[in-house]
């Protein structure tokens, strides 16, 4: 009897931007993806934002709208669709090869999607969500520009009254205290913030409203 191997890579692409992109069949853990060895989507992300969205369901049953700034291989993309199924999705990522990927081993689909810079999008943007998610990481780095208070306000603008914002930041070892950090300024910015510990990351799930 032949039996499974426990990894099997389906494919690899060298994005311009992301550098090397794996995507992995493993038991256990099923189909997934990673930069620089660092599982983006699928997998222990799926996981993440499961645990994380299962918090924002509890404070926010209804949902129209959500918008995924960072949206990769689209994980939490196909879970805000099972936990709201009548909410239109609209998911922003800079790389094309990532999110085709995602079309191709994921099953990302039925959601309205745009190649673009995630702060390029939400300053030309003119529109309200009652959800955004924020997960703009390259690899293991979370850009600085995405770090400024500047950026922050206009995220907190585009939600609708009583929206939500969830940050998914890691927070393992090295990454701990810019994530501390980082916390702190968004408790400046919005009325509430809760922290979720899921794996090695903090997701700060940040509301308008106390």
């Amino acid at each position: 009897m032949k039996f499974p191997t426990a990894n099997k890579v389906l494919e690899e692409v060298d994005s311009p931007i992301n550098g090397k992109i794996r995507v992995v069949r493993a038991l256990g853990l099923g189909t997934y993806m990673q930069v620089e060895n660092l599982t983006q989507s699928g997998g222990l992300i799926e996981n993440i934002w499961r645990k994380t969205l299962k918090k924002v369901k509890s404070k926010k049953r209804q949902l129209t709208s959500c918008l995924i700034l960072g949206l990769g291989g689209g994980s939490a993309a196909m879970l805000v669709k099972k936990f709201w199924p009548n909410a239109k999705i609209t998911g922003v990522d800079i790389d094309p090869f990532i999110v085709e990927l995602g079309r191709k081993y994921l099953g990302l689909t039925g959601l309205e999607v745009v190649i673009s810079d995630a702060g390029d999008f939400i300053k030309r943007g003119n529109k309200k969500y009652d959800l955004i998610l924020v997960d703009t990481y390259v690899g293991y780095e979370f850009p600085k520009r995405f770090e400024e208070e500047k950026f922050l306000w206009i995220v907190k603008k585009f939600l609708t009254p009583g929206g939500i914002t969830v940050f998914n930041r890691l927070y393992m070892a090295d990454k701990r205290p810019a994530a501390v950090k980082f916390g702190a300024k968004l408790e400046s910015i919005f009325p509430k913030v809760d922290y979720v510990f899921p794996e090695a990351n903090v997701m700060f799930v940040c509301s308008d409203t106390i």
